[in-house]
């Protein structure tokens, strides 16, 4: 019988042949004269959506309307360039895109970047203007900093006043970093020991706000001046994997074009072996926010940098920081990518509006930090085992790499060597990875049975086994989760719920992606005749959707854990159904299965935790954080008036670091690694170092205690 590897693996042989066949008629215009280059790929791309993609969309009125309103969002989703003049004069092609990529032309994006290009030029100018002369940081006005609650400039008049603020606002935030700077340079040595001190010679001098806002003016013009800089290099090519992006992500989130440059990137993404700050980073709304943080990465080790963050300015060590609001994705990416042992220093806007600078050593990923660990905790006379599991990795090339399915079932079996009467498996913010690693890592803890159902587009669902009718573990076992456990993660706490084999608990729901993602080279699927013309690219499409076992969909909704407990990441918009034009949740034939003979009781279990959690100081800490952040959240116009920035700006600080407070102020629990891995390990103090920093976060992490409360009330 076929693996679930194999038989993907010969699905998408199949996809590619439809999509060559498919796509093979087109390239050849009526008159017998070539096409173009833009024009053969959006046909092609087109083509390949409509033979491959899961749910194809029909090219007709309605696709146009969401290419508009997405290609919008992405060319001024600041709304500082566009005038609602603009705006109506390009909704004309509002349902005549569809006609346009039909017949192979681009009329909306000739006209819109025809605009676009006018617009910069006349922003250009004003923004030198406006920082011509000094701003007046004691009156009362206010910058609204959320681009949706903002609206596209009647005139030009009101694009001046709504620049005047932004400006003032850039030069507001420069001008408090620097008050915090001389704060805290005050008294710092400037002279070497062979001068003779002196007041001048062993303090900076004390500048004013006046003076600091003279400088600020002159680092926010030169920041405009790199970023309309950067504007100007932008060229058809760019313009046209943009647009070509857009028509992708109009079918689902998922779902993508990558150019050449893009798809080396991406390359380098996922071999999980790259020099940089390990962040994974997504362009929404005109930000550059992060969307993960790699297991094991810079990043990671240094702690600060969270996902949510909205990267503002990139500085290379101690040079003058460059402002990348309003940046492309992959222009950002290179300015923050660097060599290892360099430094990058990150001003970032928490998701509460307040403003942090990181400064982050670049290194190699460290890719060990990524693979399963293990630990023990002993509560009470209990002794629990703990597995934490950063992504489902497999060696997809069969060069001997290491499976996370194999590594957990070594990790089960040394905690069972230790004699655990539980087990926690630690999924938060577990993303996802191999498919076939979530079956097998399933398997370890149920009899053999299915696992997930995979379905195209067409035609009934796949079922994927457990054919295994051995138990690795069959004790108490809690599967932690978040709104950041996505894909295989859901798969794999889906089974375990569905059979009723453990207790799911985490966040209101997990991410809630729960479909399979194919890369096809275009140039494979283009003719001989078109080599003049290559590169073409990549396309990212979805092919498939996963089902639980019950029948339901884990995309769009995720899964609902059996036990919710409040949680530090609730108040952020992120998740599958926060996406542009996401695939819906929905439903198939349910697979037959058999719960689990020593099922939880899950009633009784919840009940008594939620009365832990509402008699937790800690829990009702982090609840009242979570409510203070949600409201500042919505929160999103600020003062121009420094006095009151400032104090907003000591406000948001002081509850943004409350979350630290919430930990360190917990009980901590007798957490350590194994003894067998502490033995293995040797005098090797780097990897007896990284055994101990394992385990130093989880001693006071609150989520985890509740995890080993509920663990103790099966035992």
């Amino acid at each position: 019988m076929s693996s679930p590897r194999l038989k993907i693996g010969l699905y998408a042989s199949v996809l590619l042949a439809v999509f060559v066949l498919a796509s093979y008629k087109l390239y050849r215009r009526n008159d017998g004269s070539s096409p173009q280059k833009d024009e053969v790929l959006i046909k092609a791309m087109l083509q390949g959506l409509s033979a491959a993609h899961y749910q194809p969309e029909r090219i007709d009125d309605a696709f146009s309307k969401r290419v508009f309103d997405l290609y919008l969002k992405r060319l001024d989703g600041s709304k500082k360039f566009l005038l609602q003049t603009d705006v109506a004069a390009l909704s004309q092609y509002q349902k005549d895109i569809d006609d346009e990529v039909q017949r192979g032309t681009h009329e909306f994006l000739d006209k819109s970047t025809q605009i676009m290009t006018q617009r910069v030029k006349d922003v250009q100018g004003l923004y030198r203007e406006i920082l011509a002369q000094p701003f007046d940081f004691t009156t009362e006005e206010s910058f609204e900093t959320e681009p949706d609650k903002a609206t596209f400039a009647a005139n030009a008049a009101a694009q001046r006043e709504e620049w005047r603020k932004f400006l003032k606002y850039q030069t507001l935030v420069r001008v408090s970093e620097m008050m915090d700077e001389q704060t805290k340079k005050k008294d710092k040595p400037l002279a070497s020991t062979t001068a003779t001190p002196s007041a001048a010679t062993t303090s900076e001098p004390t500048r004013t706000p006046a003076q600091m806002e003279v400088e600020a003016r002159k680092r926010v013009l030169k920041y405009f001046d790199d970023y309309f800089k950067d504007l100007s290099q932008t060229d058809a090519n760019d313009r046209l994997a943009m647009y070509a992006n857009v028509i992708a992500n109009t079918y689902d989130p998922h779902t993508e074009y990558f150019a050449p440059r893009d798809k080396d990137n991406f390359d380098i993404a996922m071999t999980g072996r790259f020099e940089g700050i390990g962040a994974t980073l997504q362009e929404k709304d005109g930000q550059i926010k992060v969307a993960d943080i790699v297991p094991g990465s810079a990043s990671y080790r240094q702690g600060e940098l969270k996902a949510g963050d909205a990267i503002i300015r990139v500085a290379q060590g101690a040079e003058e920081p460059v402002s990348v609001e309003g940046w492309r994705l992959d222009k950002a990416i290179g300015l923050i990518r660097g060599k290892k042992g360099s430094e990058v220093r990150l001003t970032v806007r928490k998701p509460d509006n307040s403003t942090k600078v990181i400064p982050i050593i670049r290194d190699v990923v460290v890719i060990e930090e990524t693979y399963a660990q293990s630990a023990t905790i002993n509560e009470n006379g209990k002794k629990l085992g703990y597995i934490k599991l950063p992504n489902f990795y497999a060696d997809f090339n069969d060069n001997g790499g290491r499976s996370s399915a194999a590594d957990v079932k070594k990790e089960l079996e040394k905690l069972k060597q230790e004699n655990v009467q539980g087990v926690v498996l630690d999924l938060r913010f577990n993303g996802g990875g191999s498919l076939q690693d979530a079956v097998e890592m399933a398997g370890l803890f149920i009899d053999s049975g299915p696992v997930v159902q995979v379905r195209g587009g067409q035609g009934s669902a796949t079922i994927l086994n457990d054919r295994d009718p051995r138990v690795q573990y069959n004790g108490p076992l809690v599967i932690l989760v978040n709104k950041y456990s996505a894909s295989a993660s859901e798969i794999l706490a889906a089974a375990i719920q569905d059979y009723k084999r453990g207790v799911i608990m985490g966040s209101a729901s997990t991410y809630g992606k729960g479909t399979v993602q194919r890369i096809f080279d275009l140039d494979d699927a283009m003719p001989a005749e078109f080599n003049s013309i290559k590169p073409f690219g990549s396309l990212k499409l979805t092919t498939q959707k996963f089902y639980r076992i019950n029948g339901g969909s884990t995309q769009f909704k995720g899964v609902i854990p059996d036990i919710i407990l409040p949680d530090a990441y609730s108040y952020l918009d992120q998740g599958e159904k926060e996406t542009d034009y996401p695939l819906k949740w929905d439903e198939i034939t349910p697979a037959k299965y058999r719960a689990w003979n020593g099922a939880p009781a899950i009633d009784k279990l919840r009940q008594a935790s939620t009365a832990r959690v509402n008699a937790s100081p800690s829990f009702k800490q982090l609840t009242d954080m979570v409510q203070r952040m949600v409201k500042r959240k919505d929160d999103t116009k600020v003062s121009l008036k420094l006095a009151n920035y400032r104090a907003e700006q000591l406000q948001a600080k002081a509850e943004s670091d409350k979350y630290e407070a919430i930990q360190n102020a917990a009980q901590p629990m007798t957490i350590a690694p194994l003894a067998f891995d502490l033995r293995q390990l040797g005098t090797d103090t780097l990897k007896v170092n990284r055994a101990s920093r394992f385990v130093k976060p989880l001693k006071k992490d609150i989520t985890l205690r509740e995890a080993v409360a509920v663990l103790k009330d099966q035992i």
